[in-house]
Protein backbone atom coordinates (compact mmCIF):
# COMPACT_ATOMS: atom_id res chain seq x y z
CA UNK A 1 0.00 0.00 0.00
CA UNK A 2 1.57 3.32 -1.05
CA UNK A 3 1.10 6.70 -0.13
CA UNK A 4 -0.13 7.67 -4.07
CA UNK A 5 -3.09 4.92 -3.08
CA UNK A 6 -6.24 7.34 -3.56
CA UNK A 7 -8.74 6.92 -0.43
CA UNK A 8 -12.34 7.50 0.30
CA UNK A 9 -14.03 7.99 3.58
CA UNK A 10 -17.37 8.40 3.89
CA UNK A 11 -18.91 9.23 7.16
CA UNK A 12 -17.18 12.09 9.60
CA UNK A 13 -18.68 11.44 12.86
CA UNK A 14 -17.38 11.46 16.59
CA UNK A 15 -15.73 8.07 15.15
CA UNK A 16 -14.91 8.81 11.35
CA UNK A 17 -13.36 12.29 11.61
CA UNK A 18 -10.30 11.68 13.75
CA UNK A 19 -9.17 8.37 12.00
CA UNK A 20 -9.51 10.01 8.46
CA UNK A 21 -7.35 12.92 9.57
CA UNK A 22 -4.93 9.95 10.29
CA UNK A 23 -4.83 9.75 7.23
CA UNK A 24 -4.36 12.46 5.95
CA UNK A 25 -1.48 12.94 7.98
CA UNK A 26 -0.04 10.24 6.71
CA UNK A 27 0.24 11.87 3.51
CA UNK A 28 -2.82 9.87 1.42
CA UNK A 29 -5.00 11.88 -0.83
CA UNK A 30 -7.75 11.43 0.60
CA UNK A 31 -11.58 12.30 -1.02
CA UNK A 32 -15.01 12.63 1.72
CA UNK A 33 -18.59 12.62 1.68
CA UNK A 34 -20.69 13.03 4.50
CA UNK A 35 -24.45 13.63 5.09
CA UNK A 36 -24.07 16.91 7.05
CA UNK A 37 -21.24 18.63 4.70
CA UNK A 38 -20.12 20.79 7.89
CA UNK A 39 -18.83 18.07 9.78
CA UNK A 40 -16.20 18.01 6.82
CA UNK A 41 -14.73 21.44 7.85
CA UNK A 42 -11.71 19.99 9.90
CA UNK A 43 -10.59 17.49 7.16
CA UNK A 44 -10.93 19.86 4.00
CA UNK A 45 -8.83 22.37 5.86
CA UNK A 46 -6.12 19.15 5.84
CA UNK A 47 -6.51 18.84 2.53
CA UNK A 48 -8.95 16.16 2.06
CA UNK A 49 -11.30 16.78 -1.46
CA UNK A 50 -14.87 17.17 -1.25
CA UNK A 51 -17.47 14.75 -3.56
CA UNK A 52 -21.16 15.30 -3.66
CA UNK A 53 -21.60 11.59 -3.54
CA UNK A 54 -20.06 8.25 -2.36
CA UNK A 55 -20.45 7.83 -5.57
CA UNK A 56 -17.72 10.05 -6.70
CA UNK A 57 -15.96 9.53 -3.78
CA UNK A 58 -15.58 5.73 -5.19
CA UNK A 59 -15.26 7.09 -8.50
CA UNK A 60 -12.04 8.95 -7.28
CA UNK A 61 -10.34 6.60 -4.55
CA UNK A 62 -8.68 2.89 -4.64
CA UNK A 63 -9.76 2.16 -1.09
CA UNK A 64 -12.98 3.53 0.28
CA UNK A 65 -13.87 3.44 4.05
CA UNK A 66 -17.23 3.97 5.58
CA UNK A 67 -17.99 5.00 8.89
CA UNK A 68 -21.43 5.65 9.26
CA UNK A 69 -25.02 4.90 12.18
CA UNK A 70 -27.43 2.62 11.37
CA UNK A 71 -28.29 -0.37 8.75
CA UNK A 72 -29.85 1.78 6.40
CA UNK A 73 -27.41 4.41 6.29
CA UNK A 74 -25.13 1.41 5.10
CA UNK A 75 -27.22 0.28 2.80
CA UNK A 76 -27.91 3.81 1.44
CA UNK A 77 -24.40 4.79 0.99
CA UNK A 78 -23.81 1.16 -0.53
CA UNK A 79 -26.65 0.27 -2.34
CA UNK A 80 -28.82 3.56 -3.55
CA UNK A 81 -28.55 6.12 -6.52
CA UNK A 82 -25.74 7.94 -6.50
CA UNK A 83 -24.03 5.50 -3.83
CA UNK A 84 -21.08 3.67 -3.65
CA UNK A 85 -21.90 1.21 -5.61
CA UNK A 86 -23.25 3.42 -8.27
CA UNK A 87 -20.34 3.23 -10.51
CA UNK A 88 -16.96 0.93 -11.75
CA UNK A 89 -16.01 -0.40 -8.73
CA UNK A 90 -13.43 -3.26 -10.43
CA UNK A 91 -10.42 -3.29 -8.66
CA UNK A 92 -11.52 -1.17 -5.79
CA UNK A 93 -11.62 -2.27 -1.78
CA UNK A 94 -14.25 -1.01 0.70
CA UNK A 95 -14.19 -0.98 4.22
CA UNK A 96 -16.89 -0.76 6.32
CA UNK A 97 -15.75 0.13 9.71
CA UNK A 98 -19.11 0.71 11.45
CA UNK A 99 -21.09 -2.19 13.08
CA UNK A 100 -23.14 -3.45 10.79
CA UNK A 101 -25.62 -6.90 10.70
CA UNK A 102 -23.40 -9.65 9.62
CA UNK A 103 -25.92 -10.38 7.14
CA UNK A 104 -25.69 -6.96 5.42
CA UNK A 105 -21.67 -7.50 5.65
CA UNK A 106 -22.21 -10.25 3.58
CA UNK A 107 -24.31 -9.16 1.21
CA UNK A 108 -22.02 -6.08 0.31
CA UNK A 109 -19.29 -8.71 0.03
CA UNK A 110 -21.01 -10.48 -2.87
CA UNK A 111 -21.99 -7.44 -4.75
CA UNK A 112 -18.22 -6.44 -4.61
CA UNK A 113 -16.53 -9.83 -5.40
CA UNK A 114 -19.26 -10.08 -8.52
CA UNK A 115 -17.87 -6.88 -9.67
CA UNK A 116 -14.33 -7.49 -9.25
CA UNK A 117 -13.75 -5.83 -5.67
CA UNK A 118 -13.68 -6.22 -2.56
CA UNK A 119 -15.13 -5.96 0.80
CA UNK A 120 -13.98 -6.06 4.37
CA UNK A 121 -16.12 -5.57 7.36
CA UNK A 122 -13.88 -4.17 10.03
CA UNK A 123 -15.71 -2.32 13.07
CA UNK A 124 -14.27 -1.26 15.58
CA UNK A 125 -13.67 -0.88 19.75
CA UNK A 126 -11.76 1.56 21.47
CA UNK A 127 -13.97 4.73 21.67
CA UNK A 128 -13.47 8.45 20.56
CA UNK A 129 -10.22 8.13 22.80
CA UNK A 130 -9.12 5.28 20.71
CA UNK A 131 -10.01 7.20 17.53
CA UNK A 132 -8.09 10.11 18.27
CA UNK A 133 -4.94 8.05 19.76
CA UNK A 134 -5.17 6.22 16.83
CA UNK A 135 -5.11 2.96 19.05
CA UNK A 136 -8.50 1.59 18.20
CA UNK A 137 -8.89 -2.49 18.02
CA UNK A 138 -10.56 -3.12 14.20
CA UNK A 139 -11.96 -6.85 14.16
CA UNK A 140 -11.65 -7.36 10.13
CA UNK A 141 -13.74 -10.32 8.20
CA UNK A 142 -13.47 -11.01 4.51
CA UNK A 143 -10.81 -12.27 2.12
CA UNK A 144 -7.35 -12.81 3.66
CA UNK A 145 -5.18 -11.12 1.21
CA UNK A 146 -7.12 -8.38 0.71
CA UNK A 147 -7.09 -7.30 4.52
CA UNK A 148 -3.20 -7.58 3.99
CA UNK A 149 -2.93 -5.53 1.44
CA UNK A 150 -4.40 -3.02 2.97
CA UNK A 151 -2.69 -3.11 6.38
CA UNK A 152 -0.45 -0.06 6.35
CA UNK A 153 -4.07 1.90 6.07
CA UNK A 154 -4.74 0.42 9.11
CA UNK A 155 -1.86 0.99 11.30
CA UNK A 156 -2.52 4.21 10.78
CA UNK A 157 -6.09 3.64 12.80
CA UNK A 158 -5.20 0.66 14.87
CA UNK A 159 -4.46 -2.98 15.48
CA UNK A 160 -6.35 -5.68 13.40
CA UNK A 161 -6.74 -8.71 13.82
CA UNK A 162 -8.06 -10.91 11.07
CA UNK A 163 -11.15 -13.14 12.28
CA UNK A 164 -12.52 -15.21 9.32
CA UNK A 165 -14.87 -14.56 6.08
CA UNK A 166 -17.03 -11.83 5.14
CA UNK A 167 -19.22 -10.90 8.44
CA UNK A 168 -17.00 -12.49 10.75
CA UNK A 169 -15.41 -8.79 12.18
CA UNK A 170 -19.37 -7.76 12.43
CA UNK A 171 -19.74 -10.88 14.38
CA UNK A 172 -16.60 -9.81 16.84
CA UNK A 173 -18.08 -6.56 17.22
CA UNK A 174 -20.96 -8.64 18.62
CA UNK A 175 -19.41 -10.00 21.22
CA UNK A 176 -17.35 -7.09 21.73
CA UNK A 177 -20.48 -5.44 22.28
CA UNK A 178 -21.73 -7.92 24.79
CA UNK A 179 -19.02 -7.40 27.03
CA UNK A 180 -18.89 -3.38 27.27
CA UNK A 181 -22.80 -4.45 27.99
CA UNK A 182 -22.42 -5.94 31.19
CA UNK A 183 -19.03 -4.34 32.00
CA UNK A 184 -21.22 -0.68 32.26
CA UNK A 185 -23.51 -2.08 34.39
CA UNK A 186 -20.50 -3.55 36.38
CA UNK A 187 -19.11 0.33 36.63
CA UNK A 188 -21.94 2.36 36.81
CA UNK A 189 -23.86 0.20 39.76
CA UNK A 190 -20.26 0.14 41.79
CA UNK A 191 -20.44 3.84 41.81
CA UNK A 192 -23.84 4.38 42.63
CA UNK A 193 -23.02 1.52 45.22
CA UNK A 194 -19.36 3.51 46.59
CA UNK A 195 -21.50 7.03 46.60
CA UNK A 196 -24.15 5.45 49.12
CA UNK A 197 -21.44 3.80 51.38
CA UNK A 198 -20.18 7.20 51.48
CA UNK A 199 -16.66 6.62 49.60
CA UNK A 200 -14.67 8.73 47.47
CA UNK A 201 -15.49 7.78 44.33
CA UNK A 202 -12.11 8.68 42.62
CA UNK A 203 -10.22 6.75 45.16
CA UNK A 204 -12.30 3.64 44.90
CA UNK A 205 -11.39 3.96 41.36
CA UNK A 206 -8.48 4.44 41.51
CA UNK A 207 -7.98 0.99 43.85
CA UNK A 208 -9.82 -1.47 41.53
CA UNK A 209 -8.50 -0.69 38.56
CA UNK A 210 -5.43 -1.57 39.78
CA UNK A 211 -6.82 -5.28 40.43
CA UNK A 212 -9.05 -7.66 38.82
CA UNK A 213 -11.94 -5.38 38.12
CA UNK A 214 -9.59 -3.35 35.88
CA UNK A 215 -10.91 -2.54 32.59
CA UNK A 216 -10.91 -0.19 29.52
CA UNK A 217 -14.10 0.71 30.70
CA UNK A 218 -12.86 2.23 34.50
CA UNK A 219 -10.00 4.21 33.07
CA UNK A 220 -12.12 5.69 30.42
CA UNK A 221 -15.57 6.13 31.42
CA UNK A 222 -15.95 5.84 34.96
CA UNK A 223 -13.98 9.45 35.16
CA UNK A 224 -16.59 10.87 32.93
CA UNK A 225 -19.27 9.82 35.00
CA UNK A 226 -17.88 11.31 38.19
CA UNK A 227 -17.71 14.27 36.36
CA UNK A 228 -21.21 13.68 35.34
CA UNK A 229 -19.81 14.18 31.63
CA UNK A 230 -22.59 12.28 29.58
CA UNK A 231 -21.02 13.55 25.96
CA UNK A 232 -20.93 10.89 23.74
CA UNK A 233 -17.53 8.79 22.98
CA UNK A 234 -20.36 6.25 21.46
CA UNK A 235 -23.79 7.50 21.62
CA UNK A 236 -26.63 5.22 23.54
CA UNK A 237 -28.74 5.44 20.46
CA UNK A 238 -26.12 3.59 17.89
CA UNK A 239 -25.43 1.01 20.92
CA UNK A 240 -28.70 0.11 21.29
CA UNK A 241 -28.56 -0.13 17.16
CA UNK A 242 -25.70 -2.80 17.65
CA UNK A 243 -27.38 -4.78 20.96
CA UNK A 244 -30.41 -4.98 18.74
CA UNK A 245 -27.80 -6.79 16.30
CA UNK A 246 -27.02 -9.11 18.77
CA UNK A 247 -30.22 -9.61 20.07
CA UNK A 248 -31.23 -10.64 16.09
CA UNK A 249 -28.20 -12.60 15.80
CA UNK A 250 -28.46 -14.84 18.87
CA UNK A 251 -32.12 -15.82 18.30
CA UNK A 252 -31.24 -16.89 14.64
CA UNK A 253 -27.97 -19.07 17.00
CA UNK A 254 -30.94 -20.23 19.19
CA UNK A 255 -29.30 -18.61 21.79
CA UNK A 256 -31.00 -16.61 25.02
CA UNK A 257 -28.86 -14.51 26.92
CA UNK A 258 -30.72 -12.73 29.70
CA UNK A 259 -27.28 -10.18 30.37
CA UNK A 260 -27.92 -8.89 27.08
CA UNK A 261 -31.38 -8.39 27.34
CA UNK A 262 -30.95 -6.96 30.03
CA UNK A 263 -28.52 -4.75 29.10
CA UNK A 264 -30.49 -3.39 26.11
CA UNK A 265 -33.63 -2.70 28.32
CA UNK A 266 -31.78 -0.77 30.42
CA UNK A 267 -30.20 1.41 27.11
CA UNK A 268 -33.89 1.86 26.12
CA UNK A 269 -34.48 3.08 29.46
CA UNK A 270 -32.04 5.86 28.97
CA UNK A 271 -33.06 6.59 25.59
CA UNK A 272 -36.65 7.06 26.68
CA UNK A 273 -35.12 9.67 29.44
CA UNK A 274 -34.01 11.66 26.95
CA UNK A 275 -30.44 10.20 26.77
CA UNK A 276 -30.51 8.71 23.12
CA UNK A 277 -27.20 11.38 21.79
CA UNK A 278 -25.44 11.25 25.35
CA UNK A 279 -22.42 8.47 26.05
CA UNK A 280 -22.95 5.21 26.73
CA UNK A 281 -21.90 6.25 30.43
CA UNK A 282 -25.30 7.42 30.40
CA UNK A 283 -26.43 4.79 31.55
CA UNK A 284 -25.55 5.52 34.97
CA UNK A 285 -28.55 8.46 34.54
CA UNK A 286 -31.18 4.91 34.60
CA UNK A 287 -29.45 3.30 36.74
CA UNK A 288 -30.27 5.98 39.56
CA UNK A 289 -33.85 6.60 38.20
CA UNK A 290 -34.29 2.70 38.76
CA UNK A 291 -32.88 2.91 42.59
CA UNK A 292 -34.97 6.08 43.02
CA UNK A 293 -38.11 3.82 42.17
CA UNK A 294 -37.39 1.12 44.02
CA UNK A 295 -36.94 2.97 47.58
Amino acid sequence: MQQHTKIGWVGLGVMGEPLCQHLLTAGYPVSVFTRSSDKSNAVLANNAQWCDSPAEVAKKSDVIFTMVGVGQEVEDVYFSKKGLFDCDISDKVFIDMGTTAPSLSVRISRYAQQHSAQSIDAPVSGGDVGARNASLSIMAGGDEASIKSVSALFECLGHVQIMGAAGSGQHAKICNQMVVAGTMIGVCEALLYAKRAGLNCETMVAAIRQGAAGCWTLDNLAPRIIKQDFSPGFMVDHFIKDLAIAMQETALMGLDLPGLSLAKSLYEKVHDLGHGKSGTQALLIALEKYTQQTQ
